[in-house]
């Protein structure tokens, strides 16, 4: 018990004799280890160590383009980029050309439009001391008479002449910045001819004042220098060429209102469109027959109306706004000289509106067809008018009866309602019955 107790509690133990292994015999006979003993030396210098390498950038294939990419990867950049410049260089070309053609343009017909009007352009002129207008080397440039609405629609604007309110001109060119476009709209022009192509052409339209001059121009204190009578007889005139002819019928419902007939003194690639042959003799002078002559087959219509465009669907769209339109082709030169056929046409379009007035009123006879026709468009408008009314009234009519009928079955009880509406399908069925006895 007393040795178990020394063994639990760590009592002394007897010592035992080494036991002697054969396989530590190597280690046996080996000298203890001894520490190296540590001396300090202040006197020394600190130790060295070797500079640390300079750690270069790893080489790698992303910053040497030429050794990851090869021509064939860019074949498709090849074709993408030369077709989006030249798609640049068509387009730059093409506006400039347009704008070209129109300063060329108005260089040409700006000192007839200086010389007719007071103020040529939408910039207001430069005026003197003595109130008049400073014509001075800055008013013919194009930039300042012409504005560009688009790459292919040019407009200008003439006002302050006598018998003529304002002028709106207009110009119009193909596409060329644009052949897509430019060659389908030839394609459907071709194969449609409902849809035709687009023609360079100048469209211009005078708007006289017809005695209105104290309205327009009234609050301009102008009014004590308006003398002369500028009212003219309302009809319908034109010279057309006769490959416009049938177009312009189709589109505008004034000219629809003409008959067409060949006049001697003309080409014979031009005619006339009036209502009265008297408006004819008179309006034919010599003087337009060489202009139209002259301007040639660039001549497309020149028109004398008051009549709208469009055809009026209520009677205050047939109120008289007399104008005076011309429609020129463009030639394809953009020289001055190019409009030398066509100036004279142009000149005598802007002084029409003198002869209106001077020689523009009409036997009572000549007029009696012109006043007929108009009455007789005018009745047109109203039955239709008066038709579209009446159907209103009636669907209004409808309305109020049925909500009166929803109202009174909204008030009845079920009985009531099946009575009602038996009643009400035998009564149909009764009108039906009697109008089948009718026909028959």
């Amino acid at each position: 018990m007393a040795e178990y107790l020394k063994n639990v509690f760590g009592g002394s133990k007897p010592s035992t004799a080494p036991v002697d292994d054969a396989d530590f015999a190597d280690y046996a006979g080996a000298p203890e280890p001894t520490p190296v003993a540590f001396t300090t030396n202040t006197a020394a210098s600190p130790p060295t160590f070797p500079p640390p390498r300079a750690t270069s950038r790893p080489y790698t294939k992303w910053y040497r383009v030429w050794e990851r990419t090869q021509p064939r990867d860019f074949y498709q950049e090849a074709f993408i980029i030369p077709f989006i410049l030249l798609i640049v260089l068509i387009h730059v070309w093409g506006t400039r050309a347009n704008r070209r053609r129109a300063h060329g343009w108005i260089k040409a017909h700006a000192p007839t439009l200086q010389q007719e009007f007071a103020q040529v352009g939408f910039e207001t002129p430069k005026r003197s001391d003595n109130d008049q207008v400073a014509h001075s080397d800055e008013t013919v440039l194009p930039e300042m008479l012409l504005k560009e609405k688009t790459a292919n629609e040019f407009t200008t604007y003439a006002s302050g002449r006598q018998n003529i309110a304002f002028v709106d001109l207009k110009l119009t060119f193909v596409k060329r910045y644009n052949p897509m476009v430019r060659f389908g709209e030839a394609a459907i022009g071709f194969m449609f001819e409902s849809l035709p192509a687009t023609i360079e052409r100048m469209e211009a339209t005078a708007y006289a004042f017809d005695g209105k001059e104290k309205d327009l121009v009234g609050s301009l204190g102008g009014t004590s220098k308006l003398t002369g009578n500028s009212i003219y007889d309302a009809f319908v005139w034109a010279i057309v060429h006769k490959d416009m002819m049938k177009l312009l019928r189709d589109d505008r419902y004034d000219l629809s209102l003409t008959a067409t007939k060949d006049h001697p003194k003309l080409p014979i690639w031009a005619t006339v469109m009036s209502e009265s042959a008297e408006i004819t003799e008179s309006l034919l002078t010599p003087e337009l027959i060489q202009a139209v002559e002259s301007a040639g087959h660039a001549f497309e219509a020149l028109v004398i109306s008051d009549q709208p465009m469009e055809q009026p669907k209520k009677l205050n769209e047939t109120v008289p706004k007399k104008r005076v339109s011309l429609a020129l082709k463009l030639p394809s030169s953009s020289s001055t000289s190019a409009y030398t056929r066509t100036l004279p046409i142009f000149q005598y379009f802007l002084r029409l509106t003198d002869t209106l007035v001077s020689h523009g009123r009409f036997r009572p006879e000549a007029l009696r067809k012109v006043k007929a026709t108009r009455e007789e468009e005018m009745r047109k408008i109203k039955r239709v008018d008066e038709a579209e009314q009446s159907e209103e009234r009636k669907q209004q009519a409808d309305k109020a009866k049925k909500e009166l009928r929803d109202q009174k079955l909204k008030n009845m009880s079920a009985d009531e309602q099946r009575k009602y509406l038996e009643k009400e399908r035998e009564k149909d069925m009764r009108r039906g019955q009697k109008r089948k006895t009718m026909k028959a």
